[in-house]
């Protein structure tokens, strides 16, 4: 058995080579990995400060457009410190946004050895398909967001003028974002779960009707534009992803079901040509009934 090192005392691969630790030192390294990931994001969020006006004109982007489009639309700072605030924030998003591989390597880097090389696997693809996926969801959402403000701002009469105000107009667009960012990780929920064991690929199947239903309906309140096309342009791709998981699933319970019934195969076939006991001899069999006479008479 190997014998645990002592907290505090940094051991190394020779004297350790199960890498065991206590909870004190899986505690001292989760600080120490979340110190150096807070770091990080405040490098970060200082060269998000520094960005600040080339970001702000990509925010403000869809207003400019509108403005194209005939609106008559200000942004509006209704506070001393309002200014302020929204550049602070957008600094922090900036920094957790420029920082994450910082803060993701920090996070494998302890997670990581407790995990066989099968869970890396699985990890590592999860990681990357969600990255994928959640990445072109929020591209979605930034080819939507110009067209919303321009039809959203059309409501606007000819002699008035719309003053948004900036804090608002940052959590709509940060909302919308990561709605749509969101809502494209659904699929690999799914999987997921089937992948656990927990959800049958059939029977999401078999929902398919109340899945679509409740997709469209999300997409009703998250869509920001009135018209039905566009909540029926954003809603197909989720759907079509979410049939997608749903083959996914059968395929992958049939593979498991065909191991299964293999394995179980392979152990009947085991057990029949396992060899019977032997017969004992007719006067050992005989002889097993009675005791002995010396016996029989103490």
């Amino acid at each position: 058995m190997a014998k645990e090192p002592k907290a505090g005392k940094p051991t190394s691969r020779k004297d350790n080579p199960e890498a065991i630790m206590s909870i004190g030192d899986h505690l001292r390294e989760a600080r120490n990995r979340l110190f150096i990931s807070a770091v990080g994001v405040l490098v970060m969020a200082v060269v998000g400060y520094i960005l600040y006006d080339e970001v702000f004109s990509v925010i403000t982007r869809p207003i400019e457009v509108a403005n194209a489009n005939g609106a008559n639309i200000s942004m509006n700072f209704d506070t001393v410190l309002s200014s302020f605030d929204m550049r602070l924030k957008v600094s922090i998003w900036l920094g957790v946004l420029f920082a994450s591989p910082l803060w993701m390597y920090e996070f494998w880097a302890y997670v990581g050895p407790g995990m066989t090389r099968k869970e890396k696997l699985y990890t590592w693809a999860y990681g990357l398909t969600g990255l994928i996926l959640f990445g072109s969801g929020v591209a979605l959402g930034a080819w939507i967001l110009p067209h919303a403000v321009s039809i959203l701002t059309s409501f606007i009469p000819e002699s008035g003028t719309g003053f948004i105000q900036a804090t608002l107009y940052l959590s709509f667009v940060m909302r919308l974002l990561l709605v749509f960012g969101l809502a494209f990780l659904l699929p690999e929920l799914m999987v997921a779960l089937n992948r656990l064991g927990l959800v049958k690929g059939t029977t999401m199947l078999k929902g398919w009707r109340w899945a679509v239903l409740a997709i469209f309906t999300f997409m009703a309140f998250a869509n920001p534009l009135p018209d039905p096309w566009s909540m029926i342009l954003m809603a197909l791709p989720i759907t079509g992803l979410y049939f997608l998981a749903c083959f996914m699933s059968i395929g992958h319970d049939r593979r498991v079901a065909r191991r299964r019934a293999k394995e179980d195969a392979e152990l009947d076939a085991a057990l029949a040509h396992t060899p019977a006991a032997p017969a004992l001899p007719a006067a050992d069999a005989s002889s097993a009934g009675h005791l002995p006479a010396a016996a029989s008479g103490s």
